[in-house]
């Protein structure tokens, strides 16, 4: 696995300063009330990512859409790109990426949600689901849940629109440089500001002023730079938005855009060498950020 510095120094480069940036916080299932969320941004000065506007997509028709706007753009979408190798040779799926995203998506939600349950039937309990090798290090759910979350829709539903716009996936899926698509995870990023609170719920009677405060703390931190060295400037207005947001979903895309930041500074986008090029890669997934923040003191690197 190849260097991964824990904090942008002031004199690193971007690698495109043309290039816009976006975070994506996906939804299996878009609607009004709970839409995919956009948050479009660019640099301003290395380490300081500027949050430009939202874009909301009500349809996943409206997602590809949005995928096909021309570039230079780069993207950390919150969806998971891949399966969990020992899931998909155990199924007997194909074992090459694009083989098993065709099978993958010709299946039902009804056949996908059967098949994992066999699966973690047939295992000891505190085994039940396979897991990628980018889980352990990003703290992130397997791929293969069908449930609390359902990130196993998630994919059904997004990796398709990814492959039909066709956005360049490093590792995966070879397309217009200019649209590059990453996979993020924004839970990786607030557990190292806020550790285990909880910022967001869907359900209203969870809404709770607790979850408000931790909102604001994130934003506080995201502000002050406290992940990896990047500082996220936000308006007042963006400010408010992003904490009276009680779902979270602006504020996750904000997250998300952070990771396509890091990424931007990135030789390779920070993708390990290694890489398993069924499973894919979490931007970012290397340990520093599951559950801890990164390490106080920095060497920064010499102009």
């Amino acid at each position: 696995m190849p260097d991964m510095n824990l904090a942008v120094p002031p004199a690193a480069a971007v690698e495109s300063e043309g290039r816009a940036l976006a975070g994506v916080d996906f939804s299996s299932a878009p609607r009004r009330g709970k839409p995919i969320v956009w948050a479009w941004g660019r640099w301003q000065r290395a380490g300081l990512l500027k949050l430009e506007r939202f874009e909301e997509n009500l349809s996943l028709a409206a997602f590809e859409a949005s995928l096909r706007q021309p570039g230079p753009w780069l993207a950390a979408l919150d969806l998971p790109f891949g399966l969990p190798r020992e899931l998909v040779a155990t199924l007997g799926w194909p074992t090459d990426w694009p083989g098993s995203m065709t099978h993958y998506a010709g299946l039902s939600r009804a056949q996908i949600a059967a098949t994992f349950a066999a699966f973690c039937d047939a295992r000891p309990v505190g085994a039940k689901f396979a897991h990628r090798a980018c889980d352990g290090p990003a703290g992130s759910s397997p791929s293969m849940k069908w449930v609390n979350p359902p990130v196993a829709f998630m994919l059904h539903a997004g990796v398709p629109a990814l492959r039909a716009a066709g956005v360049d996936m490093p590792g995966l899926q070879a397309g217009d440089t200019a649209r590059v698509a990453l996979e993020g995870y924004p839970g990786m990023v607030a557990r190292s500001l806020i550790a285990r609170r909880s910022y967001k719920s869907d359900t209203r009677a969870q809404q709770t002023p607790d979850r408000l405060i931790a909102r604001k703390d994130l934003v506080d931190a995201l502000e002050q730079g406290r992940w990896r060295g990047l500082r996220l400037k936000l308006t007042h207005a963006q400010r408010d938005e992003l904490v009276a947001d009680p779902q979270g979903d602006k504020l996750d895309a904000a997250l998300c855009l952070l990771l396509a930041g890091w990424a931007d500074t990135q030789a390779g986008y920070g993708m390990p060498a290694d890489l398993d090029a069924l499973e894919g890669w979490i931007v970012g997934a290397d340990g520093h950020g599951a559950d801890m923040p990164p390490p106080a003191k920095v060497t920064k690197k010499k102009r």
